[in-house]
């Protein structure tokens, strides 16, 4: 081999090495985050009052992206410092396993899969590349390994009990740092591979929030955004009953309404949609319509309000809060609560760390403060605390 052949050769594998660190960062930084924004403007009072609550965010696949969650970074919506600096209590985080290629509103299909080539750019285990469920597992592994080097930082919560001692310690003094909880959940069942039995062990790698579907039909039934428009399938049905026995919360996000429908007719717990908007105030294919929310809050589910383009339309703090106020006009005030999809390839006008800034416009339009208290989290509590595993 002659030596500029021995220097090609170097040189590229320097640009792969440097390709495989670089491009997923890029990837992530061109798809998602807050767009740039002077600074939203938030009141003496209303810090004050946002510093007093309790905040609940039901939805982010900050897992998803190659970055460490302890560390505060400048791509995306989400990591521990930001989550901090927002006076965030409790973070749930999806793991996503797979989407399809376009990935619309109206139609896709399941055949694609462009999470495996993200997972393989990441350079994760060659298990994720073609298993859904050790996609699943690898990013609860990450959760895991974060919150055992930071164990005053971040905390996993799986139990009642774990989030009343997470509440403890972030009552003991107001003016020290506070813990941040996470709580697992997933996006879309196509994660159990077709296996009754994969639910457990997702169950105990810590997961405790299954959303049926994502952006494509799958084995439990139709997406609302998927070909068939179907309801529950057999092992669908299958599925609900034995998350229930775990005590596992059903996610409703992205399921067609004939799934929701069938699952409000047989579920015997509570439901959650944990990232949606409304239709009354953004009338998008992604969003159910009003009177299907009406019928989830009547069964005491909760709607999380996100803060994207296809759940809102209007993506300021402003446009935020009119979603919520409409949800809590349509649903009652014991209903509504956030659901990011921070980290989720969504556009945003803010990102974790600038949370008050609804808290801000909620007291300028004149929201109550148990109004307030509620859709930011105190809705959110009281729900886990009586959906999740005791102990």
């Amino acid at each position: 081999m002659g030596a500029w052949v021995r220097w090609a050769v170097i040189g590229l594998g320097i640009l792969a090495v440097v390709g495989l660190a670089v491009l997923p960062g890029e990837v992530e930084r061109r798809t998602q985050g807050a767009a740039p924004h002077p600074p939203h403007p938030v009141s003496a009072a209303a810090a004050a009052r946002h510093r007093a609550l309790v905040v609940v965010d039901w939805h982010a696949d900050t897992l998803l992206w190659q970055r460490s969650l302890l560390e505060r970074s400048d791509r995306g919506h989400v990591d521990v410092p930001r989550l901090a600096a927002g006076n965030v209590a409790l973070q749930v985080f999806t793991a996503v396993t797979k989407s399809p290629a376009g990935q619309n509103y109206e139609r896709n299909s399941g055949a694609s899969d462009r999470i495996r080539l993200l997972v393989m750019l990441q350079r994760w285990p060659p298990r994720t590349w073609s298993s859904l469920l050790e996609r699943a597992l690898h990013q609860s592994e990450r959760l895991h390994a974060a919150a055992a080097r930071a164990p005053a930082r971040l905390g996993v919560v799986r139990t009642a009990g774990d989030l009343e001692r997470l509440l403890a310690q972030r009552r003991q003094d107001a003016d020290a740092p506070r813990p941040v909880g996470a709580l697992l959940g997933i996006e879309g069942a196509h994660a159990l591979e077709g296996r009754l039995e994969n639910l457990d062990v997702l169950y105990e790698a810590g997961f405790r929030m299954l959303g049926l579907h994502h952006f494509f039909d799958n084995e439990l039934g139709g997406s609302l955004h998927g070909e068939s428009g179907g309801g529950l399938s057999e092992f669908g049905r299958a599925v609900v009953r034995r998350a229930e026995e775990r005590r596992m919360l059903v996610d409703l996000a992205h399921s067609s309404p004939a799934v929701v429908d069938d699952v409000l007719a047989m579920a015997t717990r509570r439901v959650v949609v944990s990232h949606t908007g409304m239709a009354g105030t953004c009338p998008s294919r992604r969003n159910l319509l009003d009177a299907q929310m009406q019928r989830i809050a009547a069964r005491g589910g909760l709607v999380a309000i996100g803060y994207w383009k296809g759940a809102v339309c209007d993506i300021s703090p402003a446009g935020v809060v009119r979603a919520i106020r409409h949800a809590i006009d349509l649903l009652g005030p014991d209903h509504v609560a956030l659901g990011s999809d921070f980290d989720g390839g969504t556009t945003t006008s803010f990102d974790t760390s600038e949370l008050a800034a609804l808290t801000h416009v909620m007291r300028e339009q004149g929201f109550r403060d148990d109004e307030i208290a509620g859709v930011m989290g105190g809705n959110s509590v009281r729900f886990l605390r009586e959906q999740l595993p005791p102990t």
